[in-house]
């Protein structure tokens, strides 16, 4: 593993890590003109279990293809999430098609599973990707997730192992979520965070309970004030595991489960993360396949680099992925 520090150096006004972190979720992000949503359309798939995801698909023109990227959002965000809307917007204008996935009950897709989203069912992310991975005429396939969706991404590629992807060339994790119960109490410790996405999260539960009234009772879980009593009171109530713990235990970076990837990969954070301590980083054993670039500025998710809101780890993608 190696780690290094690269060329990015926010504007000096930018380098706090909550405006980093603000504006990495900014409207402004996906304003203008945007060719990869004229180009996109919808998409359900559907997993050997009958688990349906949604997502949305931005192919180049016949023939143009320099491959497809699989973007996968964040907790309580969705396809529409700005930092997925930029960072797709500068790889289509690149050449590359652009697979935005939806995790379940996140977006608009609440209605089309009865069970609920648990971050440790990653059968179901992982069979999705692998259908989207051959959206491009089997070329290139690059695979890129934020925050949970950067931990998604990172477990994916372990299990690529055993379940390899053939034509997966490259995995980015950015600001990826490697021990879920820390992360968790660094959102409740944290007032401006906690209230994003507690508004977010019971958004999401309210709709669920509306959509499946004879099924969820979702009025105990409401009435909490942090993400850890909502998520013991839903796994108490509805979930797969015996304990918070336990559910926690099964979606975390394991130093195991990191030493696994073999597949070219790139994670990406920064030492002033709000949610993810930096240390979990250094304690990772090393891994020959994997790039860890530590920035000392950046927030959760941000990597803004200037008044234009792009972002660093974007530039980074373009290059890498253009490798191939």
């Amino acid at each position: 593993m190696n780690s290094k520090h690269q060329n990015f150096r926010p504007t000096a006004f930018l380098k706090h890590p909550m405006v980093q972190t603000v504006l990495a979720s900014l409207p402004l992000r996906a304003r203008g003109r945007h060719p990869m949503q004229d180009a996109a359309r919808e998409m359900i798939f559907t997993t050997a279990a009958g688990v349906r995801l949604f997502g949305v698909y931005s192919p180049q023109p016949v023939g143009r293809s320099r491959g497809v990227v699989i973007l996968i959002h964040g907790w309580e965000g969705s396809s529409g999430s700005r930092y997925v809307l930029s960072a797709g917007r500068r790889l289509f204008e690149k050449g590359f098609d652009i697979f935005r996935l939806n995790l379940r009950d996140h977006g608009k897709s609440h209605r089309l599973n009865k069970g609920l989203f648990w971050a440790t069912n990653l059968d179901e992310v992982f069979e999705v990707v692998a259908q989207a991975a051959c959206l491009s005429d089997r070329g290139p396939a690059f695979l890129a997730g934020f925050s949970l969706g950067g931990n998604f991404a990172l477990r994916i590629a372990a299990r690529c192992t055993d379940t390899p992807m053939a034509n997966l060339r490259h995995v980015v994790a950015v600001s990826p979520a490697l021990d879920p119960s820390e992360a968790t109490d660094r959102v409740d410790a944290n007032p401006m965070i906690l209230a994003y996405f507690l508004k977010k999260w019971r958004r999401s539960v309210v709709t669920k309970g509306a959509l499946y009234p004879a099924d969820y009772d979702f009025t105990r879980m409401l009435a909490l004030k942090n993400i850890r009593q909502m998520t013991a009171a839903a796994v108490e109530d509805y979930g797969l595991h015996p304990t918070i713990e336990e559910y926690f235990q099964g979606y975390t970076i394991t130093a195991q489960l990191f030493g696994r990837i073999q597949v070219p990969t790139t994670v990406i954070t920064a030492a002033d993360d709000p949610i993810i301590p930096v240390e979990d980083f250094y304690a990772l054993p090393p891994n020959p396949a994997v790039d860890l670039i530590v920035h000392p500025h950046g927030g959760h998710n941000g990597f803004i680099e200037d008044l234009r809101l792009a972002a660093w780890h974007e530039r980074y993608m373009v290059e890498r992925f253009s490798d191939w």
